[in-house]
């Protein structure tokens, strides 16, 4: 998969806004809330991708080639997706949304039903 083919994915979760900080860096973040995946890219070309996974789950996920632990950001658990070789379409997505629904969670029960009534 391509990480320009999932950026549009990221773009169909519910409750996303998505700006770009760091110079290069494009965020997506929960609505009222943090971020919770990050696309790094360099002359308009998609590099890699950042995001959170579960902590139990870490470990198994940069014991992997295609992760290693993502900067600044791995001890909250991110991971940063270095080749998306030996990797399905399938399981990023399903990554990614774990990510947000991770987010989605820590926001405030007011916030979230404030969010799935709009």
């Amino acid at each position: 998969m391509k990480l320009k083919d999932l950026v549009t994915y990221v773009r169909t979760l519910p409750h996303i806004v998505e700006d770009i900080k760091w110079g290069n860096d494009r965020v997506f973040s929960i609505t009222g809330g943090k971020m919770f995946c990050v696309f790094s890219f360099e002359n308009d070309e998609y590099i890699g991708v950042s995001f959170k996974v579960d902590d139990h789950r870490f470990l198994e996920m940069t014991d992997r080639p295609q992760f290693v632990p993502a900067p600044y950001m791995a001890r909250a658990r991110w991971v940063y997706l270095v080749d998306t070789n030996g990797i399905s379409e399938k399981e990023l997505k399903e990554l990614i949304s774990r990510s947000h629904q991770l987010y989605f969670e820590k926001l405030s029960k007011k916030a979230q039903r404030s969010l799935l009534e709009t």
